[in-house]
């Protein structure tokens, strides 16, 4: 039987399975209850906004979104949503996904921290996003039956969560604080990251080697 929380099916299926126990062993608690969650937020939400995800797709795009913080998936090249995005797309073709739903999934995880883009992808896209922003930022937080949001939280506790999720975001750029130029991470740095300087696009145009 296909277990259930706040009425949104866990899909029952060798992928997903597979998908569940990797992550639980490599992220910790903290990280597996939150990507739980994105999944549950995420199904939610496509059910307000008349979005019809495929189930495995977005469960996988959202256990494996921020695998990119965890030490055994982690770079230091790169952002840490395309760690993630490239993880899950790896784990997608071993278990015979397609090139384009892989890219689907891949997408959604690349840009899980990129507002005003992924609502106007497709459903996997869009609602990767929306669990996220429903989790983290609150986006979408009243848009959702209180009943749901307490089965969820019910069964993936958030536990300090703002104050430790904050952590392990300082924690996972820190030592690539190159890669957060342009994005909503350069503010975690700014807060928590003593002598961190953010990179300015307005001083990046007018300092480069064009000479008008």
């Amino acid at each position: 039987m296909n277990d259930q929380i706040a009425g949104i099916v866990i899909p029952d299926s060798h992928m997903v399975a597979e998908a569940t126990e990797l992550v639980c062993c490599v992220a910790p608690p903290l990280l597996f209850h939150h990507s739980r969650r994105v999944y549950l937020f995420g199904m939610l939400q496509a059910q307000v906004r008349g979005l019809k995800p495929d189930p495995e797709l977005l469960y996988v795009g959202a256990m494996f979104h921020d695998l990119g913080l965890t030490d055994i998936y982690r770079t230091t090249t790169q952002r840490f949503e395309v760690d993630g995005a490239d993880e899950a797309r790896r784990f997608l073709a071993i278990h015979g996904i397609d090139d384009e739903a892989a890219q689907r999934v891949w997408t959604a995880i690349a840009l899980h921290t990129t507002p005003g883009i992924p609502e106007h992808m497709g459903p996997e896209i869009a609602c990767v996003t929306a669990g996220v922003e429903t989790d983290v930022l609150g986006i979408g937080y009243d848009d959702l039956d209180p009943a749901d949001i307490e089965a969820v939280t019910a069964a993936h506790p958030r536990l300090d969560f703002k104050r430790r999720i904050l952590t392990a975001f300082t924690n996972g750029f820190a030592d690539r604080p190159d890669t957060t130029f342009g994005t909503v991470n350069a503010d975690v740095l700014e807060h928590f990251l003593p002598g961190f300087t953010r990179t300015d696009f307005v001083e990046v145009i007018e300092s480069n080697a064009w000479p008008e």
